[in-house]
């Protein structure tokens, strides 16, 4: 297992083995390729009613939906964001997303837990959600465009099923920041 370095991210695009749209080769880095903020937001209103997990009304109950170019993030404020670009990985490479160093500085964090993407994500390609949260005291603008995030590439041994050849991969093909479909777990 080892990290992909520059180089080795370029021949994977090259090779069509490792898909970003749109690729940009301006955004590879020495051990990461940096991701950009799609301009599509979502987020809870304000309110007392209880997310139950398993219960789909409640989850997309008082889910906010915009299309907007910026967006601030209050202190302690969380919002679904998604990647500009759209991946698919090859069953033997899996990405880790983290945030910009620049970013975390200001008291944003990209993804609350949820960095690691999985072998074979995703055919068709696929945006990744982040879950940005504003832990600082001051509001912070983000707006759709910039660099968020860096998808760190790491190449593992083959899979034996891919993300996208599972059943139930429920986030497979998500085109804008997907809201929780936890739901579905429950049997």
């Amino acid at each position: 297992m080892s990290i992909l370095v520059d180089f080795e991210i370029r021949r994977e695009v090259a090779e069509g083995r490792l898909v970003i749209e749109p690729y940009e080769d301006n955004l590879v880095q020495p051990n990461s390729y940096d991701v950009r903020l799609a301009d599509r937001f979502s987020f809870y209103d304000e309110s007392e009613t209880v997310i139950d997990p398993f219960d789909s009304k409640t989850v997309s109950e008082g889910l906010v939906h915009v299309a907007q170019e910026s967006i601030v993030l209050k202190p302690q404020g969380f919002v679904l964001g998604a990647t500009l670009e759209r991946f698919t990985l090859p069953r033997d490479v899996v990405g880790q997303i983290t945030g910009k160093s620049s970013l975390a500085r200001l008291g944003v964090m990209v993804h609350v837990t949820a960095g690691f993407i999985d072998a074979g994500f995703s055919h068709p390609p696929a945006t990744i959600t982040l879950e940005i949260v504003n832990v600082g005291n001051r509001p912070v603008r983000l707006h759709a465009g910039m660099p968020i995030g860096q998808m760190v590439f790491t190449r593992t041994a083959p899979c034996k099923v891919a993300y996208n050849e599972k059943p139930g991969a429920k986030y497979n093909g998500q085109s804008v920041a997907a809201h929780s479909l936890y739901f579905l777990n429950k049997k």
